[in-house]
């Protein structure tokens, strides 16, 4: 196969992955409507240049670990359903990752958008 035939096929398989993501996991969806309200409010708001950067940076961050918290699900689930400790320890450790991104998000949203709206009302 040839090395554009490899990409191709990558590019499909990466793309059904983040499908079933999306139609699986509660919190893939939750993210990405938090994802949109936030480029709504980006738009509205007539954020800069730097800004937008800021903002796409940490919607695509926020995809990326919450893509791997959910590949890490789906492969310790695939090891056994049954509770282990050992498997509840990865679960809660890359669960952790997306809580602390999270308020991470949540501090960096804070900076975009309070300058603005504070603007807007005085």
């Amino acid at each position: 196969m040839h090395e554009i035939g490899k990409h191709i096929h990558s590019f499909k398989y990466a793309s059904e992955g983040m499908m079933w993501a999306f139609r699986e996991h509660r919190n893939y969806r939750i993210h990405a409507i938090m994802s949109v309200l936030s480029v709504v409010l980006g738009v509205l708001l007539v954020l800069e240049v730097w800004e937008w950067s800021i903002l796409i940076l940490t919607i695509t961050l926020g995809f990326v670990i919450e893509t791997v918290n959910t590949a890490i699900e789906a492969t310790t689930d695939a090891i056994d359903k049954s509770w282990r400790e050992d498997i509840k320890i990865a679960k809660d450790v890359a669960a952790a990752a997306m809580l602390i991104y999270s308020f991470g998000a949540i501090a960096i949203s804070l900076l975009l958008f309070v300058p603005h709206v504070i603007v807007l009302f005085y």
